[in-house]
């Protein structure tokens, strides 16, 4: 085998499999995104979870998001507290730092791993802890250089009057809109207080980052704001541009997807340039499932179908067929984020590393979000962390028969959790409201159960649970122990930090702002 990879992780933020011509995508073409699977691995059965605090948490720490009290994920807007003085950064980031639960002494992350094996560690983009995070956090969690947004809410906006670089604030020249040109707040319109795009920014540190470490073995990690709404993007790719089956809200989000793609091709360019491509691994996955922002009634809905109809996450979720999606983004799967179904979280997961993994390979293996610290352990060829979920898929890559495998992987959504096993058993679990008040909660009658064989059924539209009664009983014991012995660790909200600093309540996070 050849010597320690160079590692580049991209990540992509509420990509919908089906979003990628690579996975079947056929309104507009990903070229760049395609080239790593051309030249390498497809996945065709990731999962993340059902939206990207959590996502992003497990993948840090190579545990899954129904556990009970391992983490907590911080507050968003907490920054905006900057922009109007009530706060100097200082008193800002203690009290984000002291919000929830922080690393503790001996915990192991993704970047940390990575520096015991001689790594040195870059992380430019979107921040991957909570909704806000400090420079403190980012370095326990590992990273020697940062680069990007400490607060999620902020990254709803790609003009950023200020960014951080090291834990030093960065104001960025032009951008004085302090909602950082979030267009459902700022006229979208008045592009006077937009004059720098954040993917520009990242794009050149990237660059700078892989130069600057080009003779010594470096992990990188991007996590992208793109393609999350809301939906503003200044010029429309030539791709759609002239595109009239499109509206122009569906132009604008085809615009966002394709200048993620033209990232990774810059990406893959530089390496190439660099002599760094045949000694690079590539990753890129998203971190949760697709979400329809391009909404209009009668074209593309939400909550109801075409015609009229709610829709309910218990039996009758989003289905492209239905509530419509010129780019069916979930790939013809049940679902979008913040669900349970695999529409909500399964993902699209793709590797390369010429001579090592084989090119235009599909692997079928199950593989969740929270196995990748185990995979990064075995590659930098340090011990996997204890206490960790994950399961390398190291072997996996080479395309190794032998590779280990899961018996299951667990994941939450806000009402309840979900296991899928190797073999295609997939148990979904619904808690009805009054249910998720409690303060422990197993399988009451209440709660309901549906069971899928989505190897054969990847729509879940076939409940089979009254047909195999054991499967059910046997699914039900394992989800419930996953879960700590309470099915409401399985509920998104028991993640939440709650302090003053804390804006939009949950239920306004399930509306979409976050």
């Amino acid at each position: 085998m050849k010597s320690k990879p160079n590692i580049v992780y991209i990540y992509a933020d509420d990509l919908g499999m089906g979003m990628l011509s690579c996975y079947g995508q056929t309104v507009i073409e990903t070229p760049n995104i395609d080239r790593i699977a051309n030249e390498g691995m497809k996945f065709t059965r990731a999962y993340g979870t059902a939206f990207c605090a959590p996502a992003r948490a497990s993948l840090m720490c190579g545990i899954h998001d129904a556990h009970a009290g391992r983490w907590t994920y911080t507050p968003g807007n907490a920054y905006k507290k900057l922009s109007t003085g009530e706060l100097s950064l200082d008193e800002l980031q203690e009290i984000i730092y002291n919000t929830g639960i922080e690393a503790l002494a001996g915990d192991e992350f993704l970047a940390t791993v990575a520096k015991k094996g001689g790594y040195r560690t870059g992380q430019i983009g979107k921040l991957e802890w909570g909704f806000s995070t400090t420079d403190r956090s980012i370095r326990e969690h590992g990273w020697d250089y940062h680069f990007g947004y400490y607060d999620h809410i902020q990254c709803h906006g790609f003009y950023p009057p200020f960014l951080f670089e090291d834990g030093r604030l960065v104001p960025i020249e032009g951008n004085t809109d302090p909602h950082c040109g979030n267009p459902a707040i700022t006229d979208p319109t008045d592009m006077s207080c937009r004059k720098v795009y954040s993917q520009d920014l990242f794009d050149e540190k990237i660059a700078a980052f892989i130069r600057e470490n080009r003779d010594r073995p470096f992990f990188l990690f991007h996590p992208s704001q793109l393609p999350h709404g809301p939906i503003f993007y200044p010029d429309i790719h030539e791709q759609v541009k002239h595109n009239e089956a499109l509206t122009q809200q569906e132009k604008e989000y085809a615009s966002m997807v394709l200048r993620l793609d033209e990232t990774v091709g810059k990406i893959l360019n530089e390496l190439e340039t660099l002599g760094l491509s045949d000694n690079t691994l590539v990753l890129f996955a998203s971190d949760n499932g697709h979400e329809v922002y391009y909404r209009e009634e009668g074209r593309a809905g939400r909550t109801k179908t075409l015609s009229g109809d709610s829709i309910n996450e218990v039996d009758n979720p989003f289905r492209t067929e239905l509530c419509g999606d010129v780019f069916n983004g979930n790939a013809g799967m049940a679902g979008l984020k913040f669900s349970n179904w695999d529409g909500g979280c399964k993902i699209p997961f793709l590797a390369k590393w010429p001579g090592v993994i084989q090119a235009d390979s599909v692997c079928d293996q199950l593989i969740a979000n929270y196995d990748t610290l185990a995979t990064i352990a075995d590659i930098v060829a340090v011990e996997t962390p204890a206490g960790t979920d994950g399961v390398s898929y190291w072997k996996a890559l080479r395309g190794d028969s032998n590779s280990p495998k899961h018996k299951y992987i667990v994941f939450a959504c806000s009402y309840g959790p979900a296991l899928v096993t190797e073999d295609g058993w997939k148990l979904r679990v619904y808690i009805p409201e009054a249910l998720r008040e409690k303060a422990s909660l197993k399988f009451e009658p209440e709660v309901v159960v549906r069971l899928y064989q989505v190897l054969d059924d990847p729509t879940e539209k076939l409940d089979v649970s009254s047909r195999y009664p054991e499967i059910v009983q046997r699914l039900r014991g394992w989800l419930l122990k996953e879960c700590d012995g309470n099915l409401l660790n399985g509920t998104s909200a028991r993640h939440l930090a709650y302090p003053d600093l804390y804006i939009p309540t949950f239920d306004e996070v399930l509306k979409g702002i976050i």
